[in-house]
């Protein structure tokens, strides 16, 4: 007989964890690991997770760890869902023009790691989305962070649907035109907050 096998908790690590084979240690840890995965910040990977993180600790969602595939990417005290995206105009590689901007809005099927299966409903799964733009185009002085180089677009996924559809993503200029409201990292929750209870922009 099978043993269903629930999700594994993760903890808070602090960078201090050493390698070690059977207890005994190496002499390098796992903030060596991040320092060799991570430090590129304008990876697109990267950078879109840098976004995650720059939300969720605004919106006060550091406690846990982050889940690489919970339906939404952070949610509020009050229980709001909030889908974050990034984009921006300079990347890793050689570039022989500055790259244009686009969000990803495609509608999902969501995985549910209690029971490892999909929904059967495709849609969107959060209840406000945060467009995040490395607003930086100078490859000298880009500093991902620094905070006064990002920008913050707000929109409620009620208003995503009934001005795109299901349209899998959209241009700057279009966010703009449907509604999004522009906040600083300082007023990002309460732009969040004020956008879920008025979810229609």
């Amino acid at each position: 007989m099978n043993q269903f096998l629930g999700p594994v908790k993760t903890t808070h690590k602090t960078g201090d964890e050493p390698f070690h084979q059977n207890g005994e240690g190496f002499d390098f840890d796992l903030r060596s690991f991040w320092q060799w995965s991570a430090s590129d910040l304008l990876s697109n990977a990267t950078r879109g997770i840098l976004a995650e993180f720059l939300v969720a600790h605004a919106l006060g969602d550091t406690k846990k760890p982050r889940v690489e595939w919970d339906p939404f990417d952070v949610i509020t005290k009050n229980g709001i869902r909030v889908e974050v995206k990034s984009s921006a105009y300079l990347q890793s590689w050689n570039q022989d023009k500055l790259s244009r901007i686009t969000f990803s809005t495609r509608p999902t099927f969501a995985w549910e790691s209690n029971t490892n299966s999909l929904a059967e409903e495709r849609k969107r799964q959060a209840d406000v989305y945060v467009f995040c733009l490395l607003n930086h185009k100078r490859q000298e002085t880009v500093d991902p962070l620094n905070i006064d180089q990002w920008k913050f677009y707000v929109i409620s996924t009620k208003s995503l649907n009934v001005k795109l559809g299901e349209q899998k993503s959209l241009g700057l200029n279009t966010l703009m035109k449907i509604g999004a409201k522009e906040a600083e990292f300082e007023n990002l929750e309460s732009v969040v907050e004020k956008t879920a209870d008025n979810p229609v922009a």
